[in-house]
């Protein structure tokens, strides 16, 4: 009796030892960052969150989306335009603004089923109207910036790029990047201004959405420091403290001289 309760607990072991080769996805499932998205399944987030208020599919444009009611999407278009192209769509209103996420999915490339798992890759946050940068923590409760000025920030001329926390090598998983397993992948949130950001970044600079995705600091400062300002953390202390620079200094008109 002992004998057979010692092998069914040295089959057991090994079996738990075995899972994470026989079944990889167990592994790679739950968040990869303090976001709580990125990385979930797809299953694992309509548990989370209930299911989606309407699915939307990308166009040849650029940001240009077909939206259905969910009902419609998982009965007939799901099999017309294939899962992994349907983002899942969420809608609040907060403080009166329309806060509107979006969730986009990366397949399981070792799943060559019909109905492969699929991984949250990117969170698309749209926010109706446009906000002030400063307002973005209490109308997003997932992000919490950091407050370091030396954190990872960028810019350009239409958006603000801040990174949080260490990488995760998991989070490789949801990458497509090519060469992606010679760079650290780290929490990322960009946030864009559709109408530009004003040379002097303010925090009354106003945003129209924030994407909440795994990016690399190193490609950044390696491949990308031409397009990649950096600056100070916009959510910390010393950022809000700058000073206004100062007004260019008018030219008079010149004033003819006649002679006399």
């Amino acid at each position: 009796m002992l004998a057979a309760v010692l092998s069914v607990a040295r089959l057991t072991l090994l079996s738990s030892a075995l899972l994470p080769f026989l079944l990889p996805n167990v592994a790679l499932a739950g968040p990869y960052f303090e976001d709580g998205y990125l990385g979930l399944t797809q299953s694992e987030l309509r548990e989370k969150l209930g299911p989606p208020h309407a699915v939307r599919d990308r166009k040849a444009a650029l940001r240009v989306f077909n939206y259905y009611s969910f009902s419609d999407w998982e009965n007939y278009y799901r099999k017309l335009i294939s899962p992994q192209n349907g983002e899942d769509v969420y809608k609040y209103t907060r403080e009166g603004i329309e806060v509107r996420y979006s969730f986009s999915y990366v397949p399981d490339l070792k799943d060559n089923s019909d109905a492969p798992t699929l991984y949250v890759k990117l969170v698309d946050i749209e926010f109706s109207p446009s906000i002030p940068i400063e307002r973005i923590p209490a109308l997003v409760p997932e992000f919490r910036p950091p407050a370091e000025p030396t954190a990872p920030s960028f810019r350009s001329n239409i958006w603000v790029l801040l990174f949080k926390g260490p990488p995760s090598p998991e989070a490789r998983f949801i990458v497509r990047e090519q060469g992606k397993e010679r760079l650290d992948w780290s929490l990322a949130y960009q946030m864009f201004a559709l109408q530009g950001l004003p040379e002097f970044l303010t925090l009354q600079s106003r945003i129209d959405r924030m994407e909440v995705s795994a990016q690399s600091i190193q490609m950044v400062k390696e491949r990308q420091r031409l397009t990649h300002e950096p600056i100070l953390n916009p959510f910390s202390k010393e950022f809000a403290q700058q000073p206004a620079p100062a007004p260019p200094p008018t030219k008079k008109i010149p004033v003819p001289k006649y002679a006399d």
